[in-house]
C-alpha cells in the first residue's frame, strides 16, 4: 500500500551497503595485516583485496538471506563492475544490465516469472537511462535531498504501469512514504541492524526505530486515496503504457516526453468489456477446497461464497480481491450461502474491501463481521440490467426446524433476458434438492453449480433429471481429503451425457448466458507449459 517492500525486505539496498561495508573492514583489515607482511600489498593491493573480499561477503550474505532476485542482481551487478574494476575496462550500461539479466536467468529461469525481477531491472534501467546517476556528486543536503526526491519520481512513475499490471494497483503515497522511509532506513535502522551482530543492544534501537517508521506508513496508508485500483490491461496496452512511462522520466525535451501522455492514456481509459445489457456472465475460479462464485451483468457484480481460509491465506485475498480488480469490478452483492469455513472463510475480507456492498446470508453475520445480513428467503427476487435473480432455498421459516448449516444453503437462480439459467447451490443435500423441485415444478438450469463440492450426498439422480443441465461446474480441491467430487456422481453424471468441469484441472470456469454452449476453462485458455500433457476436467462426451 505504501510501496515500501523493498526496503523492508533483502533487496539490493542491504546487499549494497553490506558490501560496502565489508569493503571497508576488509580494506582496513588487509592494511593492518600488510604492517605485519609488507609483501601482502605487492601481491594483493589493498583496493584489490578490499574489493574481492566485499563481494565475497557480499556474495555470502546474499545466500544467507535467501538468494532472492533482487539480492542476485546486485551480487552479479557488484561482480561485474569489481572485475571491469581492476581489469581496468568499462561496458555500457545496457550490456552491463543485459549481462546480469541473463546470469540471472541462468541461475533461476523462474525468475522470469516473478515480478520482483522485472521490478528490478527495470527501476534499475530507468535510472540509468535517465542519467541522473551520472550527474556530480552532491554538495549538501539540499542537493542530496533533491537527488534522493528525483529517484523516487522516476521510479514511481516509470515503474506505474509495470506495478498496475503485477498487482492491479499502485501505491499513490509511496512517493512520500519512500522519501521518509529510504533515509530512514538506510542511514539508521540497516546499519544499527548491522553493527547488532557485533553489539546486541542494537538491534533493539533498531527495532524502535522500524516502530517508529511504521506509525509513518500506518497512517499514510489508511488515508482514503492512498492506493490507485485500475483494471488489468491487455499485454498490448500494458506494454505502450510502460513505454510512455519511461519516456516520461528521460532526460529529453517536454516537447518529446508530452507523447509519454497519450502512450499512457489506455491506463486511464481502458475499461474491460461486459456482458450486454439482458445477458450474463459466471465465473468460477480454482479457489481450492471451497465455493466462490462471481456472477456479473452489464453495470453490477455479485460474489455468491467467498472460499476457504482466514486473512492473507483466504481465498478472497489470493483470488477474489485480485480478480475483482482486474476486472474493475465494484461489488454490489455478497453472498454467504452459509456458516462453513470453506464457503464464508473470506467475508469480513470482502466486506472490509468493498464496504458499500449489499449482504445477503442464511445466518447471521455479525459476530464474523460486525455487519447484519439480509435473510435469503425463497421467493424474494430482484432484477439487474435485464436479468433476473431469485432465491429458491430456504423457506422464510426453516431457522425454526434445526436444520443443518449445509440444508440452510442459499439458492440463487439467475435468469438472462433470453431464458438461460444458472443455478448456485451451495452445500444442500438431496433432502433439499428434492424439496426445491416439489416447490418449482418444472425447473430447469442450463448450468448448475455442483452441490456440496460434488459430495455423493447431493446430485441425486431426481435432481439431475429433473434439471437436465448443459453444465455442471464441480468446485474442489486437488486431492482433498473428502475424495471430492464423489465416483458415484460423476457416474451418474456419465449416464446421463452431462458436461462436467472441475477446478483442480480447469482451472477457473468462466460461462456466459449469450453462449451457454461454451464452457471455458483457463487452463485452456492459457496453458502453462508446466500442465503439457496434463487432462482437463472437462467431460464432454460421456
Amino acid at each position: 500500500m505504501t510501496g515500501v517492500a523493498h526496503l523492508v525486505s533483502i533487496s539490493g539496498l542491504h546487499v549494497t551497503m553490506f558490501a560496502l561495508l565489508a569493503s571497508a573492514c576488509v580494506g582496513r583489515g588487509w592494511r593492518a595485516l600488510a604492517r605485519l607482511w609488507p609483501g601482502l600489498l605487492w601481491r594483493w593491493p589493498a583496493p584489490t583485496a578490499a574489493a574481492l573480499g566485499g563481494l565475497a561477503l557480499a556474495f555470502a550474505y546474499a545466500l544467507f538471506a535467501g538468494w532472492g532476485v533482487p539480492a542476485q542482481r546486485t551480487v552479479l551487478m557488484l561482480a561485474c563492475l569489481t572485475l571491469l574494476r581492476l581489469n581496468g575496462a568499462r561496458w555500457p550500461w545496457p550490456v552491463l544490465l543485459l549481462a546480469v539479466m541473463v546470469a540471472v536467468l541462468l541461475l533461476d529461469p523462474w525468475a522470469l516469472l516473478q515480478p520482483g525481477f522485472w521490478l528490478s531491472f527495470v527501476a534499475v534501467g530507468v535510472l540509468l537511462a535517465s542519467s541522473w546517476l551520472g550527474q556530480a556528486e552532491s554538495s549538501g543536503l539540499r542537493d542530496w535531498f533533491t537527488d534522493l526526491l528525483r529517484t523516487q519520481a522516476i521510479v514511481s512513475v516509470a515503474l506505474a504501469p509495470l506495478t498496475l499490471l503485477c498487482f492491479g494497483q499502485m501505491s499513490i503515497v509511496g512517493l512520500l512514504a519512500n522519501l521518509v522511509a529510504v533515509p530512514w532506513v538506510t542511514g539508521l535502522v540497516t546499519p544499527l541492524a548491522m553493527l547488532g551482530l557485533l553489539w546486541a543492544p542494537l538491534w533493539r534501537l533498531a527495532a524502535w526505530g522500524v516502530q517508529a517508521m511504521n506509525i509513518c506508513l500506518e497512517w499514510l496508508a489508511r488515508l482514503p486515496w492512498a492506493a490507485f485500483e485500475r483494471p488489468e490491461l491487455p499485454p498490448a496496452l500494458a506494454l505502450l503504457t510502460l513505454a510512455g512511462a519511461v519516456l516520461l522520466v528521460l532526460r529529453l525535451p517536454w516537447a518529446q516526453r508530452a507523447w509519454g501522455l497519450l502512450l499512457c492514456w489506455p491506463l486511464l481509459a481502458w475499461t474491460p468489456p461486459r456482458p450486454t445489457l439482458g445477458d450474463f456472465e459466471l465465473l468460477a475460479p480454482d479457489i481450492g477446497q471451497g465455493a466462490a462464485v462471481v456472477v456479473r451483468t452489464a453495470r453490477h457484480t455479485l460474489v455468491h461464497d467467498t472460499g476457504p481460509g482466514q486473512g492473507s491465506s483466504s481465498a478472497a485475498q489470493r483470488v477474489l480481491l485480485p480478480l475483482l480488480r482486474a476486472g474493475g469490478d465494484r461489488l454490489d452483492l455478497l453472498v454467504a450461502s452459509h456458516d462453513d469455513l470453506d464457503h464464508a472463510g473470506g467475508l469480513s475480507e470482502l466486506l472490509r474491501q468493498h464496504p458499500r456492498a449489499e449482504l445477503w446470508a442464511s445466518y447471521d453475520t455479525r459476530r464474523a463481521t460486525g455487519r447484519a445480513a439480509r435473510a435469503c428467503a425463497a421467493g424474494q427476487r430482484w432484477s439487474w440490467d435485464a436479468v433476473s435473480f431469485e432465491w429458491l432455498h430456504p423457506q422464510a421459516g426453516d431457522d425454526a426446524l434445526g436444520l443443518s448449516d449445509n440444508a440452510r444453503s442459499c439458492v440463487l437462480r439467475v435468469t438472462s433476458a433470453s431464458g438461460r439459467v444458472a443455478l448456485l447451490t451451495g452445500d444442500i443435500t438431496a433432502s433439499e434438492e428434492s424439496r426445491i423441485l416439489r416447490d418449482q415444478p418444472g425447473l430447469r438450469t442450463d448450468l448448475l453449480l455442483a452441490p456440496h463440492h460434488g459430495s455423493s450426498t447431493s446430485s441425486s439422480e431426481a435432481w439431475l433429471d429433473a434439471l437436465r443441465p448443459g453444465w455442471i461446474v464441480i468446485q474442489s480441491g486437488h486431492l482433498n481429503r473428502f475424495r471430492h467430487p464423489a465416483p458415484e456422481v460423476l457416474q451418474r453424471l456419465r449416464a446421463r451425457s452431462i458436461a462436467w468441469s472441475n477446478s483442480p484441472t480447469c482451472g477457473a470456469a468462466s460461462w456466459r448466458s449469450d453462449a451457454p454452449a461454451a464452457l471455458l476453462c483457463q487452463r485452456q485458455q492459457r496453458p502453462r507449459y508446466w500442465q503439457a500433457g496434463a487432462e482437463v476436467a472437462v467431460d464432454l462426451d460421456q
